[in-house]
């Protein structure tokens, strides 16, 4: 299996602290976002290379990171210099699998996004349904909602639909941007973004995918730090403990 971390974003909400270095390799509690990731999703064993997607500006950042790891990380720059030029996440996963020839089961994450729980629960989830999956978490706030993926589901965890930022949302289920791609529903990345699906946000495909094939969603169990600007990067760099074990 492969993970496809999404790091190409320019995160201009960080400025000063990004304006020349990738949010992802900005550290909370003396460890990079992206080590506190990897570190965790490589306990399961079932990841063989981790795909970091970076943009051209910041992808010599990744590389000087990546160099010492032992675990095996590619970095794929997409060419982009500029939040005005940027491809946008669905995009960038598919110019990987392109890049690099994929044909795999993925781990799709962001690259800036801290839990404290194991992802290795969902792929174990995912691996269980035998589907492509996302996680959920219930949101109570509506503004929130419609800034976010919204998805509604049946009794057994199936998406009945899912919708990205919803101007009038269906439920209170909220998507984090982590998702597991089967090896044949990753082909159909390419398929989604001709026949229209957004490509911006990274659940975007999903919305897409999830009218074609069973998806099915998680329950996150657990917390999520999402670090987008100078506010919540400095309470997270007080808040977090790691992961509970």
């Amino acid at each position: 299996m492969k993970c496809l971390i999404l790091a190409a974003g320019y995160a201009t909400r960080l400025y000063p602290l990004t304006e020349n270095f990738p949010k992802p390799l900005l550290e909370v509690q003396g460890k990079t976002i992206l080590d506190h990731l990897i570190e965790d999703i490589d306990t399961l064993g079932a990841v063989d290379e981790y795909v970091v997607i970076s943009n051209h500006k910041f992808a010599h950042h990744f590389d000087a990171w990546a160099k010492d790891k032992a675990q095996k990380i590619t970095v794929v720059d997409d060419g982009t210099d500029s939040n005005e030029t940027r491809l946008g996440a669905v995009r960038d996963i598919q110019f990987a699998i392109d890049t690099l020839g994929l044909d795999d089961d993925m781990l799709v994450i962001a690259g800036d996004n801290l839990l404290d729980f194991s992802l290795t629960n969902f792929i174990t989830y995912a691996q269980t349904k035998g589907t492509s999956c996302i996680m959920r978490y219930f949101e109570a706030n509506e503004q929130k909602l419609r800034k976010c993926g919204v998805v509604e589901i049946d009794g057994n965890d199936k998406i009945l639909s899912m919708v990205e930022k919803p101007a009038e949302p269906k439920s209170n289920w909220c998507c984090p941007p982590f998702y597991y791609y089967t090896r044949e529903d990753a082909k159909l990345v390419k398929v989604g973004i001709e026949r229209g699906c957004g490509v911006d946000a990274p659940g975007s495909y999903i919305a897409w995918l999830s009218g074609e094939v069973t998806v099915h969603a998680m329950e996150m169990p657990g917390k999520r730090y999402d670090i987008g600007n100078l506010e919540s990067y400095e309470q997270v760099q007080r808040d977090y403990r790691g992961i509970e074990k």
